[in-house]
């Protein structure tokens, strides 16, 4: 196998989500064939020693569908069976000065 095979696959689109403590990363990866997957990221910073803990989940396009439904069938449930309190953050480079704004107005819609 070649130097290809050893390094990130192209990267062809990335979404950059900061929410509080936590960042998210949607990004649109190529294969070597050319079909496009997604990997989700999430990003958080370590308290204790600073160092940023990374989840990452890989979606593939035959799955888009299922995992979509999946998703907004369990995010219906929560917000039908618990209160939710939706928040909007504004980033600041100090976490601690970052603030936050309710909207009530926010919708989660897939």
């Amino acid at each position: 196998m070649g130097d290809f095979d050893n390094r990130e696959r192209e990267e062809v689109f990335s979404k950059k989500v900061r929410a509080g403590k936590r960042t998210y990363f949607f990004d649109v990866k190529a294969t070597r064939s050319n079909d496009y997957y997604i990997t989700i990221t999430e990003s958080k910073k370590r308290l204790e020693d600073g160092v940023f803990i990374k989840h990452k989940i890989f979606l593939y396009k035959e799955d888009f569908e299922k995992f979509a439904e999946g998703l907004k069938d369990t995010v219906e449930y929560i917000k039908a069976n618990q209160e939710v309190v939706e928040k909007r953050y504004e980033f600041s480079e100090t976490p601690e000065v970052a603030k936050t704004v309710d909207e009530d107005d926010f919708s989660f819609d897939i």
